[in-house]
């Protein structure tokens, strides 16, 4: 629920539509209702923890790595896991719900 949280909050500061909430593969997932792409998220228990999943089309989880590399365990092209003893990476969690949820997005430029 915090990260959920997180990710309705930052797509609020960012302006962009509300997001979408659906089931995927019986997983939770998120989408903006315009533009972006899904983030989807799944529990794979005690030894791989909270799994965060994209499109491996995108290169979010590259880009993730490179801005923050010990924040998760990273899975390229398409997954980071988050171990249930790590305390929420807050700041690394938004920072990938503004590259998701405006991904190939056009922005202004002012």
């Amino acid at each position: 629920m915090a990260i959920r949280t997180e990710w309705h909050e930052t797509v609020q500061t960012l302006e962009l539509p509300p997001l979408d909430e659906s089931l995927k593969w019986g997983e939770p997932a998120w989408r903006p209702r315009k533009g972006g792409t899904t983030l989807r998220m799944s529990w794979k228990g005690d030894v791989e923890g909270l799994g965060i999943y994209m499109d491996c089309k995108t290169d979010l989880c590259a880009r993730m790595q490179s801005d923050f590399p010990t924040a998760f365990r990273y899975v390229a092209p398409r997954a980071l896991f988050l171990h249930p003893d790590t305390a929420l990476p807050k700041e690394a969690l938004r920072h990938l719900a503004k590259m998701a949820f405006r991904y190939k997005r056009v922005l202004p430029t002012s």
